[in-house]
């Protein structure tokens, strides 16, 4: 069984209600709705049906809510986050499989 401090020390354990997601991202609980909508996150649910947030996807949402602040359309804001992520994770796993190639003999 999982320790309290490993689930709540990972950053993809459904942690924080919609309420205090909303608190910690400076966002109305109807924007968390919309990011789900356009499916930048999708929250765990519990099994009460309630909505349950990660630091990641926290992170997202505040990302999201900057740039809606600043004037992007939340439709354009999710699809910029949504590739920064993608290109991300690509770039990872680009520098592991760098670093799992042998050398080249020259």
């Amino acid at each position: 069984m999982a320790q309290a401090d490993d689930m709540f020390g990972d950053d993809d354990y459904p942690a924080y209600t919609m309420g205090r997601a909303a608190e910690i991202t400076g966002a109305s609980q109807d924007f968390l709705r919309r990011l789900d909508e356009a499916k930048l996150i999708k929250p765990f649910r519990s099994a009460g049906g309630h909505r349950r947030y990660s630091r990641y996807q926290l992170r997202l949402a505040a990302r999201a809510r900057e740039m809606v602040d600043q004037g992007t359309p939340l439709e354009a804001a999710c699809r910029i986050i949504i590739l920064e992520d993608q290109l991300e994770e690509a770039l990872e796993q680009n520098r592991k499989l760098q670093g799992q190639r042998p050398a080249q003999a020259g």
